[in-house]
């Protein structure tokens, strides 16, 4: 039996120890026939001996890029018939690599395989990072099928697809999975199944993780703004009307003492609203991990829809007032060697 060659490219800077397990459960993988490719884009700590270390081989970009240059560098330097690219804060499952072999050569139509993570964190040193696992576990478990989008964290995708569709648009650090995800399926399916799963090492500073989820949201303006149906605009389902039930609460908070009691109504049919878009994740991680834990999640998940609803705000301003910004998505970059 000829089994094809899969390169895992695994995108790093600055995730040394995080690292360490990433390229640990590369090693303990069913599938045999890896070549292991860490591209460091430009790491400050020890992330280039870490990978050394565990025998991969390592390229460095000339300077600091963002993901996609790193993907499309490692990408252009595989020998693999299949790309499988892995963030370097994901440890993936032993038998990830082969289950996205066995799904993607079921059918010709599939251009990539995403992947799940786990409900728990690799890393378990905050309460931030279980917020954000379970919440991360819960949307990718609603999400499993096909799909419009792509996540990047655990993909796979033909080397001869990669070359067809072309590269990670390098000039989008946050919103390059969005973007390839829209261009990839306009001529191929894209898969989410739980049979490539891992376990994700999520941000546990919460300044850090706001400035994501603002950069990320509003990034995806202009493209909402050309395709409103595209996953997370205001067409597509509840999730963007939760923000925006969010920022209605807080917007409405102070009417009772400038209006009078009767208008307490207004903030707590918003917040109700808000409360009651998310119900079935709140029953999910109520299961999960019981009532107070429940309380921080929901509170923290509040305080993540108004940070969405604001960064939409300012994404919409920045949308109608800078033509560089609305072409934002035009012209995707090309890799070179």
């Amino acid at each position: 039996m000829n089994r094809p060659l899969v390169s895992v490219i695994v995108p790093n800077y600055n995730y040394a120890g995080a690292l360490g397990l990433c390229l640990g459960s590369l090693r303990e993988q069913t599938y045999p026939d890896l070549e292991i490719i860490v591209v460091d884009d430009c790491s400050t700590d020890d992330s280039v001996g870490v990978a050394r270390s565990y025998g991969a081989r390592v390229l460095r970009t000339p300077r600091n890029s963002g993901p996609a240059a790193a993907r499309n560098l490692g990408a252009a330097n595989a020998t693999g018939e299949i790309l499988f690219f892995i963030d370097s804060d994901v440890a993936a499952k032993p038998d990830a690599v082969a289950n996205a072999v066995e799904l993607l050569g079921a059918d010709p139509e599939i251009g990539a395989i995403c992947g799940n993570y786990d409900p728990v964190p690799l890393v378990r040193d905050s309460l931030l990072e279980e917020y954000r696992c379970l919440q991360q576990s819960y949307w990718l478990i609603a999400d499993e099928g096909r799909i419009m989008t792509l996540y990047t964290a655990l993909l796979a995708i033909p080397a001869r697809v990669f070359a067809e569709v072309g590269p990670f648009n390098p000039r989008l650090r946050e919103t390059e999975n969005a973007d390839y995800g829209m261009r990839l399926a306009q001529r191929y399916q894209i898969w989410l199944s739980p049979r490539v799963r891992g376990v994700h090492d999520h941000d546990h500073d919460l300044g850090v993780l706001i400035r994501k989820v603002f950069t990320r949201t509003a990034l995806h303006i202009p493209m909402y703004a050309r395709k409103p149906e595209f996953p997370g605009g205001l067409s597509s389902g509840p999730r963007a009307w939760v923000s925006v039930a969010a920022l209605l609460t807080v917007l409405t908070v102070a009417l009772p003492l400038l209006l009078g009691p009767a208008y307490l109504a207004v903030p707590l049919v918003a917040l109700a609203a808000c409360l009651a878009g998310d119900l079935p994740m709140y029953r999910f991680v109520f299961r999960e991990r019981g009532t107070l834990f429940l309380t921080y999640f929901a509170a923290m998940h509040f305080l993540l829809n108004l940070v969405i609803a604001v960064a939409a705000l300012s994404g919409a301003v920045a949308w109608l007032a800078s033509r560089r910004f609305r072409g934002l998505y035009d012209r995707p970059e090309v890799a070179t060697r």
